[in-house]
């Protein structure tokens, strides 16, 4: 084997070996010196992006003065008020669900929801929405609101400002229209984040309540928990317990027998406790909220760590800064960052595959409302034709529990997706007990002298389903224009009197 010639030699030998080489370094060095310049770059962008520009209050409830030191946070979340996307069954779309399905009116004849059941929106809409639905009602000249402050507690950033002045259960007492100009700012920033370490904390304390009565320490859990607890401090289930303090309905979750249908079912029935008497069948009522965080836990998705705002918020990247999306929306939406960064499926397959597995869950689940509105209208003709409690009461738990279980189904907001095994057996359990109770219902009205078809009410609209139980949509209508007329603006100009009274300090003056 020959020895190999010094380099030196090779390239006197052969000159275009070093021209090669020359042009070759040349190209090295210029390619390291645009990955040096990038990180430079990347580096002082990112520096720029987290320079605050203002000094606030810990309470600052304005989005928008947020947003002068996060403005790239900020201008995601402005993003929430997009109402254009719609998917099959949800999206940020203003949706009736009363016109969509009629029957939902004569479940919950004599409650709030039978006035007026509209698809949330985006975050954004919080204070517009909650004004202008037909719950709420029109209080006007001194007069009162059907609803408790209670119901402000998810609404709004002002509401831990307030809580912290006066505490939650002066924060609860009273009438909604008494804390209007008050709460005025839609959910955001200080809602989820502590405003001097920006760090992620509850703000709502029926979450920390519920925690201490279950043995847990909710300041220990892990950041990756806390992106989805910020989240279920209002997508749970919850009541206004009375009983804590005398009168005032306190926000209380319902969890200290577990977090199943079950479980919440059976810690109501203990206590007795009751949202409203149903106006037909004077069947003690349960109205779920939104058990979303419930749900979500038993999925496969809660099961492998994955958080609620892996999917509704995940990670973007401008300017070599890495922040979070806070356009929460539906992951159908923004597939690509919210799925594909786990699954290897097509868009379309993707979107497909939630879209199967809703169709088959709301399947069944209209098939329950079928039986619970014809439970409700049977009940109503045995009372009608002489029933007793004594006759009733066992009727009237079955129509209880049966609702509850459609309720927590349909409430849950994306439950036939976050867990769609234990979605479909709560409806399961939901049709069997409806069915028992309309086998005993039959078998009253045949005792009461009742031998023919039930006559069942026309409910194709949402208009004939009001006129069939009773209310007088039109009025109500009328009277929350007027209300939205005259009293929001007076609102919203005592809240800015007090907001221009709030410190925000430029840090460059």
């Amino acid at each position: 084997m020959k020895p190999m010639k010094p380099f030196t030699i090779q390239i006197k030998q052969k000159p275009w070996l070093g021209w090669l080489l020359f042009l070759a370094s040349i190209v090295i060095v210029f390619i390291l010196g645009l990955l040096a310049s990038s990180i430079i770059e990347r580096r002082s962008e990112a520096a720029f992006a987290f320079t605050p520009q203002v000094r606030y209050g810990d309470y600052e409830p304005r989005n928008e003065v947020w947003g002068k030191n996060f403005p790239m946070e900020y201008q995601s979340y402005k993003k929430t008020s997009d109402t254009l996307f719609r998917s099959k069954y949800n999206g940020s779309a203003t949706i009736d669900m009363l016109e969509i399905d009629p029957r939902l009116v004569v479940l919950w004849a004599g409650y709030g929801f039978s006035k007026a059941y509209k698809q949330g929106r985006g975050h954004s809409y919080a204070i517009t929405d909650v004004r202008n639905t037909l719950r709420t009602g029109a209080p006007m000249d001194g007069g009162k609101s059907p609803m408790p402050n209670t119901c402000w507690t998810c609404k709004s950033p002002d509401v831990p400002r307030l809580m912290e002045e006066m505490g939650p259960a002066d924060f609860y007492s009273g009438t909604w229209e008494e804390k209007g100009h008050e709460i005025v700012n839609s959910i955001g920033c200080a809602d989820c984040h502590d405003a001097s370490t920006m760090e992620l904390q509850i703000t709502r304390p029926a979450l920390k309540e519920a925690f201490e009565r279950l043995g847990r320490d909710i300041t220990t859990v892990s950041h990756q928990e806390m992106r989805s607890l910020v989240c279920a401090q209002c997508h749970v289930e919850y009541y206004f317990n009375k009983e804590i303090i005398e009168g005032v309905p306190y926000l209380t979750l319902p969890w200290d027998n577990g977090f199943s249908a079950e479980a919440m079912e059976e810690y109501y029935d203990e206590i007795e406790f009751s949202d409203w008497t149903h106006k037909l069948s004077k069947a003690p009522m349960l109205k779920a909220q939104h058990p979303g965080y419930e749900i979500y836990s038993t999925g496969v998705h809660a099961a492998r760590g994955v958080s609620c705002a892996d999917c509704h918020m995940p990670f973007m990247s401008e300017g070599g800064q890495k922040y979070t999306d806070h356009h929460v929306q539906s992951p159908l939406n923004n597939v690509a960052n919210s799925c594909q960064v786990c699954h290897r499926e097509e868009t379309a397959q993707l979107i497909r595959d939630v879209y199967e597995r809703q169709d088959r869950i709301i399947e069944n689940r209209d098939q329950l409302e079928v039986l619970l509105v014809r439970s409700h209208v049977e009940a109503k003709l045995a009372w009608d034709l002489g029933a007793n409690d004594d006759q009733m009461a066992l009727i009237l738990l079955d129509i209880r529990h049966a609702q509850w279980r459609w309720d927590y189904a349909a409430a849950s907001h994306g439950g036939s997706f976050h867990s769609p095994l234990e979605t479909s057996r709560v409806i399961a359990t939901g049709i069997h007990t409806a069915q028992e109770g309309r086998i005993k219902l039959s078998r009253l009205l045949f005792e009461l002298g009742h031998t023919g078809e039930v006559p069942y009410p026309d409910i194709a609209t949402k208009a004939k389903a009001q006129v069939f139980i009773g209310m007088d949509a039109a009025t109500l209508k009328a009277e929350k224009e007027a209300f939205l007329e005259s009293v929001t603006p007076q609102w919203d100009a005592k809240a800015a009197e007090r907001e221009a009274q709030y410190p925000v300090k430029s840090l460059f003056e």
